[in-house]
């Protein structure tokens, strides 16, 4: 049987860890899952530029070591790098997910995005963020994380997960992708969007989704991080797409749709 891949891209203050639960059921589930650390998250050489060029390069070069196609899977700000490395390598991405997202339009970073939809300043984890060092990098005190990533999720996962969170650089989070209907808008796509999500409202999930056009939505009743809170429901939501994915015999079609108003 040919190769399955399916990269996992973390988000903002995390790392490889968020994906620990998701990897055995995609395992037993017939699927290669696997994990990127991205540059610019925990450590960094204060030498190096850390932008989203050199992070989607990286994804890239992940990608590209592997035997055949993957699917992407993003979380949160890891959505921005998932959307760049498909824009660069469209014919070794069988698909894309988002989970709880940044499918955003193109040059559009997310503050551009709240402001256009109304959101008001500062919004979700935001008003809690710690500057460190000379400003460069922001930290989540894990109390906050505990309260706006994982509050749906079991008390101890939660606490768990707030104190795996680690400084961020800003210049790999604050991101805006480019990318191109010729390249990333021939990649199939699916949504999942967290309704209870206190960082990334549902409102601006709902307005990505209207913005690009052409995603399958899977809508779960839980928090930032289903990894933690809607293990089955997100492990079903992933298979059940990058099985149509890697066969490319039929139509997509989604499992399940959410409301996009």
């Amino acid at each position: 049987m040919s190769a399955r891949n399916i990269v996992l891209i973390h988000g903002a203050w995390a790392g490889g860890w968020v994906w620990d639960y998701v990897c055995g059921p995609l395992k037993s589930a017939g699927f290669d899952p696997v994990v990127v650390e991205l540059p610019g998250s925990g450590s960094w050489n204060p030498d190096d530029v850390i932008d989203l060029e050199s992070v989607a390069e990286h994804v890239v070069a992940v990608v590209d070591s592997l035997d055949g196609p993957a699917v992407l899977v993003g979380h949160s700000g890891g959505g921005i790098v998932a959307s760049q490395v498909t824009e660069q390598i469209p014919s070794r991405v069988a698909g894309l997910v988002y989970v709880a997202g940044m499918m955003l339009p193109s040059q559009m970073d997310f503050g551009m995005l709240c402001t256009e939809i109304g959101l008001a300043a500062p919004v979700g984890i935001s008003r809690w963020l710690v500057p460190v060092g000379d400003d460069e990098a922001t930290a989540v005190p894990p109390e906050a994380g505990a309260a706006v990533f994982f509050h749906e999720a079991p008390v101890a996962d939660a606490i768990g997960a707030a104190r795996m969170l680690v400084p961020q650089l800003e210049s790999a989070r604050l991101m805006a992708p480019v990318w191109t209907e010729e390249r990333f808008g021939t990649v199939p796509r699916l949504y999942v969007e967290c309704t209870l999500d206190r960082t990334v409202p549902i409102e601006a999930q709902r307005a990505m989704q209207r913005l690009v056009p052409g995603a399958q939505v899977v809508s779960l009743d839980t928090d930032h991080a289903p990894q933690l809170s809607a293990l089955p429901e997100l492990i079903d939501a992933i298979t059940d797409f990058t099985q149509q994915a890697f066969s490319r015999t039929r139509r997509l079609e989604p499992a399940v749709v959410g409301p996009s108003s």
